[in-house]
C-alpha cells in the first residue's frame, strides 16, 4: 500500500454517517488527522473556508454546522467549539490549509475527487431506470453485508442467521428473513434482497452500514450484544422512515422479476 492509500484511509476512518445517510466529518477529528496541534490555528483555517463557502453562494450553515458542547474543566464549565463538516467543507479546509504539509496536499486531492465523484453519482443515478437502480443498490448491499460480516465476526458473532434476522426484525416490525420471503411469495432459499425495489434496498443498505458503524464505534463485544445492536439499528431506520413520511418496507411492492432473472436477461 502506498502513502496516498494509507493517508486516504485516515479520512475514511473518521468519516461518519448521520440518520439520513449523509456523510460528515467532525472538525476536531479532522484537525488531528491534518496535523494541527492548536485548535486556534485550525479554527483560523475554518473561518477562511467559511468565507470561501459564502463567496461561492453556498449556505455556510449547511456545510459548517456548529455542534459545540459544554465541558467541565476543573471548577468551571466552558464551551468547546466543533463543527459537523460536509465533504465540500472539508475540501475548502484542505484548500485553505498549509499546503507544505504532505497530508494537506493529499486531503486536497482526496476531497476534490470525492466531491466530484459524488456529484457524478447523484446525477447519473437519477438517469437510471428502476431496474438499473436496483442492480446498483444490490451491489452496494452485497459489499455492505460482506464488510458487516467481517466486523461481526471480529466481535464474536458465529450464528450469522440469528445476527442478520435481528436486523430484519428491527426494520420489518418483527419479520425474519423467512417471514419476508413468504410474504413476497418467493421460492425456497430465493434471496430476498434480489427481490426488492431500489427504495427497499436503500433502506436495508442504511441498516447494514449503520450497524457496522455502531459495532465499531461503540466497541460492541459478544454475539448477543451484536444482535441486539443490529435489531436496535433496524428499529431506528424504521422510525426514520416513518418520521419522514415514507412507506414502511413491508408495504413496498415486490418487483415482478428478481435481479437474478434480470441478470440472465
Amino acid at each position: 500500500m502506498n502513502n496516498i492509500e494509507i493517508n486516504n484511509s485516515l479520512f475514511e476512518d473518521i468519516k461518519h454517517v448521520d440518520e439520513e445517510g449523509n456523510e460528515y466529518w467532525n472538525a476536531r477529528e479532522l484537525k488531528n488527522v491534518l496535523g494541527y496541534v492548536q485548535w486556534r490555528r485550525f479554527n483560523d483555517v475554518i473561518n477562511k473556508s467559511k468565507d470561501a463557502c459564502k463567496n461561492s453562494n453556498y449556505n455556510v450553515v449547511n456545510h459548517f454546522a456548529d455542534i459545540g458542547k459544554m465541558v467541565k474543566t476543573g471548577n468551571s464549565i466552558r464551551r468547546i467549539l466543533d463543527y459537523k463538516l460536509t465533504r465540500y467543507a472539508c475540501y475548502l479546509i484542505a484548500q485553505n490549509g498549509d499546503s507544505r504539509k504532505q497530508v494537506i496536499a493529499l486531503a486536497q486531492t482526496y476531497f476534490a475527487i470525492q466531491t466530484r465523484k459524488q456529484e457524478l453519482i447523484e446525477k447519473e443515478y437519477e438517469l437510471l431506470t428502476e431496474d438499473e437502480k436496483r442492480l446498483y443498490q444490490r451491489n452496494l448491499t452485497k459489499k455492505g453485508n460482506y464488510s458487516l460480516n467481517q466486523v461481526a465476526k471480529n466481535v464474536g458473532v458465529k450464528n450469522f442467521d440469528k445476527f442478520h434476522n435481528a436486523g430484519y426484525k428491527g426494520l420489518y416490525n418483527g419479520e425474519t428473513a423467512n417471514d419476508i420471503a413468504k410474504r413476497k411469495g418467493l421460492r425456497y432459499r430465493e434471496d430476498i434482497l434480489d427481490n426488492m425495489g431500489s427504495v427497499e434496498l436503500a433502506a436495508n443498505l442504511f441498516r447494514i452500514t449503520q450497524t457496522e458503524e455502531t459495532l465499531k464505534n461503540k466497541k460492541i463485544k459478544g454475539e448477543n450484544n451484536a444482535s441486539k445492536t443490529h435489531n436496535k439499528v433496524g428499529k431506528i431506520v424504521r422510525k426514520a422512515i416513518k418520521d419522514a413520511g415514507g412507506t414502511m418496507p413491508e408495504d413496498l411492492t415486490t418487483p415482478d422479476k428478481s435481479l437474478k432473472e434480470l441478470g440472465k436477461k
